[in-house]
């Protein structure tokens, strides 16, 4: 076994890889770049080199940087992570030459599967199911409209090492194809430095299912079961879980029988995920085709570990070490369901676009998992886990990946599994940037989610107009509402304690008038009376439990409870506003404004303000690189007509107008750096 490793990546991965590391007695040697000086992975390693400026590509990118760094600790092996060098073959040819050992698959597998062209002629001659497509040599967007013609709409355009999300376009018509097809060059191109493209038939309805391998150096090679990936945006997977709710025991035999087959005919060693597409149309599940081989870990292994017992990166270290698997195919099994949420830095209500910043307040819902070697440790805390690699005053920066951390949760079924999310997801503190915190909740509960009907589509689907929370319940309005007059009364309490009058007598609030919502026409208003022995909502009583100290931003309820029942828990963040409360719960975050009931109808008397008008701004969204204008002033436009192209986080968006009218002003050039809300051009 090797007495030290170096792992070449950055973040939740790398402080994963070293929890299992140091489990297994390896001192490790983290690299870092001037952007990762202070993160926790590098405090975490036994060792640290630093390797360069921020971007990647003078840092991460860098084999031969990595290389010097493992040459100068005396490492003996290398663990990849992901992304970055992982599937670069180029890299463990380097590493070979070194004598130092390569914590992943042979460079031959990574090679073939690495080129989506070339993989899927080799999944074709090992027997596995293809999507139909073209996978030779596009010339120019002329020779993609004619494949894509002869293919049928829609058509998946990708880029051929592509990988992420990054590089893909959906084309329903030539004019998509037309569109889109430079623009998935351009993303290969600046992501993975291959312009290359192949064009497949997009499957109706489909669900992403993959098939964790595992194999080793001599000949064995078996399948830990699937991973439901179906939950996506913009092909970025957003919700995983294991096992799938539609694979059948049946399909999961075929499945893996054929992953299986895959890796065995390039040789396949050490852990590897084969991606497949299945039609949810198909009742018989027997339609499932060949995707793409990830030869690495993937980002969504913790739900594999949690169902199955088995440390994906003890078993990648030890194969690399040389030793055989200690299991067979009958060895591997199902106990309970896991659920993975990607927690991000981009605003779900501003169409999920990238936010980067300072995590000014960063509290995970339990401490981030620690391997100690304990039989359901990969479970986490009471079924949550946590892997991350951010820390509170740490800044979440546009050179890399925005997500902040995972959450994994893990119960006897999938409904118990879900629960933990929502209720986890309550208690997962973040402030400073936009995230994704109150969308996953509003996926937990949703009704689509639970009944396990889900499709890649099931975001734009469920989400045609945007996110705006989740949908509250009249009852949990009400308990919002109660908890708004104990908050407000107790505030008002220590307000007189403050004002010194103790001494004297002093009215002390009791009732109160609780608006919830931002304005008038949509809000819910209730009036709530607080008495010795009761709470009334509307003169009807509310059961409560709570304890709350002026100044907490995050309190623990108990409503409905009755002697034979202990009621539903919940976690409410709190942040002061200026005439109330904004409290966040359940997937969204509800404005309470709490008004002493005997003057309350004043408010009517208030005028409410008015947004100003932005529709003739075109407004960037996000910071980013403005690579493309589209338009010129003077130029007449129609909605939905292409006005400018953002880069950001390496994903190219396309910027449309939303009315008709004239360009009247451009304040930006292509090449420019553009900050959020920055104005880029105006209508007339």
């Amino acid at each position: 076994m090797f007495k030290k490793i170096l792992i070449a990546n950055r973040g939740e991965i790398a402080c994963r890889v070293i929890k299992t590391a140091r489990r297994m007695g390896i001192a490790t040697v983290a690299v870092y770049s001037d952007a990762d000086a202070r993160a926790p992975f590098v405090r975490m390693a036994d060792e640290a080199v630093h390797i360069g400026p921020a971007a990647a590509s003078e840092s991460y990118l860098q084999a031969e940087k990595i290389i010097a760094a493992a040459r100068q600790t005396g490492a003996e092996a290398v663990h990849p992570g992901y992304g970055f060098l992982s599937e670069r073959a180029s890299f463990v040819e380097a590493l070979d030459k070194e004598g130092i050992v390569f914590i992943g698959p042979p460079a031959n597998a990574i090679a073939a599967m690495g080129d989506k062209i070339q993989s899927k002629k080799i999944a074709r001659e090992a027997g596995v199911n293809v999507v139909p497509g073209f996978v030779g040599e596009i010339r120019d967007t002329d020779h993609a409209v004619e494949i894509s013609n002869e293919i049928g709409y829609p058509v998946m355009m990708k880029a051929s090492a592509g990988g992420g999300g990054k590089g893909m376009r959906l084309a329903y018509s030539e004019k998509d194809v037309r569109e889109g097809f430079e623009a998935t060059k351009r993303e290969g191109l600046n992501s993975f430095g291959d312009d290359r493209v192949f064009i497949e038939k997009f499957i109706e309805d489909p669900r992403h299912i993959e098939i964790q391998i595992l194999g080793d150096k001599h000949g064995n090679i078996i399948y830990l079961n699937e991973r439901e990936c179906s939950i996506q945006r913009r092909h970025q997977k957003v919700v995983e879980e294991a096992p799938s709710p539609f694979v059948t025991p049946k399909m999961r035999k075929a499945m893996g029988e054929q992953c299986v087959a895959l890796s065995k005919a390039v040789g396949y060693y050490s852990a590897g995920t084969v991606e497949l597409i299945v039609s949810g149309a198909d009742t018989t599940g027997e339609s499932f085709y060949f995707l793409e081989m990830n030869t690495r870990l993937q980002v969504e292994h913790p739900v594999t570990e949690a169902i199955t017992g088995v440390d994906l990166v003890e078993q990648m270290i030890r194969v690399a070490a040389g030793e055989k698997l200690t299991m067979a195919q009958e060895d591997v099994k199902i106990d309970g369901w896991a659920i993975e949420n990607r927690v991000y830095a981009e605003d779900p209500y501003r169409g999920f676009l990238p936010s980067t910043g300072r995590l000014v307040h960063y509290r995970p819902p339990v401490e981030p998992w620690a391997d100690d070697g304990a039989e359901n440790g990969r479970r986490g805390v009471d079924g949550v886990r946590v892997d991350d690699g951010v820390f509170e005053g740490g800044e979440v920066s546009m050179f890399y990946d925005p997500m902040i951390a995972k959450l994994i949760t893990w119960g006897e079924t999938r409904d118990d599994a879900a629960d933990l999310q929502v209720a986890a997801l309550d208690a997962f503190r973040i402030e400073g940037l936009g995230h994704n915190v109150d969308f996953l909740s509003a996926i937990m509960q949703h009704p689509r989610f639970r009944s396990g009907e889900l499709t890649t589509g099931f975001i734009a689907e469920e989400y045609p107009e945007g996110f705006a929370g989740a949908p509250a319940s009249d009852e949990l309005k009400r308990v919002l509402a109660a908890v708004g007059g104990v908050i407000a009364t107790a505030d008002a309490d220590r307000a007189r304690r403050i004002d010194q009058q103790l001494d004297r007598e002093f009215y002390a609030p009791g009732d109160w008038t609780v608006r919830i919502g931002e304005r008038e026409e949509n809000a819910n208003t209730y009036e709530v009376r607080l008495a010795e022995d009761a709470i009334t909502v509307d003169g009807e009583p509310v059961a409560l439990e709570m304890e709350y100290t002026p100044g907490e931003t995050m309190v623990e309820v108990v409503h409905g409870g009755t002697d034979g029942d202990t009621g539903t828990a919940l976690t409410l963040q709190l942040k002061p506003t200026r005439t109330g409360y904004a409290i966040t719960t359940r997937g969204a975050t509800h404005s309470l404004r709490i008004l002493q009931s005997r003057i309350a109808h004043l408010a009517e008397h208030m005028i409410e303000k008015e947004p100003p008008d932005l529709s003739k701004m075109l407004i960037c969204p996000m910071p980013g690189l403005l690579v493309k204008l589209h338009v010129s002033e003077g130029e007449e436009v129609q909605p939905g007509q292409p006005l400018a192209t953002v880069e950001a986080m390496k994903m190219e968006n396309i910027l449309r107008a939303e009315k008709a009218g004239t360009i009247g002003k451009i304040n930006a050039a292509q090449g420019d750096s553009l900050a959020v809300d920055e104005v880029i051009l105006e209508l007339e």
